[in-house]
């Protein structure tokens, strides 16, 4: 019998690192250094952030300050390179900027991603590369995608690159990508769940009431928790302290059979997306 999952629980990678099951977003966040440290303060060990999000800074800046004041802490961070700035040229001065802006922390990025496919096969493979370089070079911990479906996926194989570790996709019980969370359980990537939550669009949703109901917890929680019993790296969001720490408090009931089953019955297929979720770009 599996251990009884916490806010401390992880999933290893492939190649060995330890990643937090539940993290922290920062998309679109309007006050990204207090709801990273309020994040951290309710006990989250991951922040997801992105360069396009323009919140690096604030993220390095509030994991610095927990690790000054409790040098055991170990968050994990994660970023992300955009297309537009996919290509040889581009990713290498992007991702350089991104390292920088860590190190003047004292930090380092654990997880580096690329975040979109649609700068086309020729620059995605190239900014891969990039990123395999750094981390060869010790500048970057762990690899992976964000927004890549299988056939992304398969063209990194059929380029005899590295597979990527992570694929950070949306993913909740209304667009639940089958095709591509199967392919990467195929071939060992972690899927992380971005929007868990559907920014709160389905909380109405009877299914969703009637099971909240059941085991006397919020919509979001539900949600939460439905991820992380799928296997997934949920990554909820907020700016309000008090949903940042209910976010958090997923660890003290689950979802039996049943609920489970109710909830995985929802699948809408690309129409239940909530997000720009650019899977079918070529």
């Amino acid at each position: 019998m599996s251990a009884p999952l916490t806010i401390a629980s992880t999933v290893t990678l492939k190649g060995g690192a330890k990643l937090p099951l539940l993290g922290f977003g920062v998309y679109q966040s309007t006050a990204a250094l207090a709801s990273s440290r309020a994040a951290l303060e309710a006990g989250y060990l991951h922040i997801d952030s992105a360069r396009v999000y323009r919140n690096e800074v604030e993220v390095v800046t509030a994991t610095a300050e927990l690790i000054k004041k409790n040098p055991e802490a170990k968050v994990w961070l994660t970023t992300k390179v955009t297309g537009k700035e996919h290509g040889t040229d581009k990713t290498d001065k992007a991702v350089e900027e991104s390292v920088q802006r860590a190190k003047d922390a004292g930090l380092s990025w654990d997880l580096f991603l690329l975040h979109d496919p649609t700068a086309g096969p020729e620059k995605r493979l190239e900014a891969w590369r990039v990123l395999e370089q750094k981390q060869a070079e010790g500048k970057i911990r762990t690899i992976g995608v964000s927004n890549f479906s299988e056939v992304h996926l398969a063209e990194f194989a059929a380029a005899g690159v590295s597979t990527p570790e992570v694929n950070q996709i949306e993913l909740h019980p209304w667009c639940q990508q089958q095709p591509i969370v199967d392919y990467c359980k195929q071939h060992g990537i972690v899927v992380e769940a971005y929007c868990p939550i559907v920014r709160g669009q389905r909380f109405e949703d009877p299914t969703l009431v009637e099971v909240a109901k059941k085991v006397g917890k919020t919509g979001a929680q539900v949600l939460i928790r439905w991820s992380l019993q799928k296997g997934y790296v949920p990554l909820p969001k907020s700016d309000t302290p008090s949903r940042i720490v209910d976010n958090a408090a997923v660890y003290d009931f689950e979802l039996d059979d049943e609920a489970m089953a109710k909830l995985d019955a929802l699948d809408e297929g690309a129409k239940g997306a909530c997000s720009w979720n650019p899977v079918g770009h070529k």
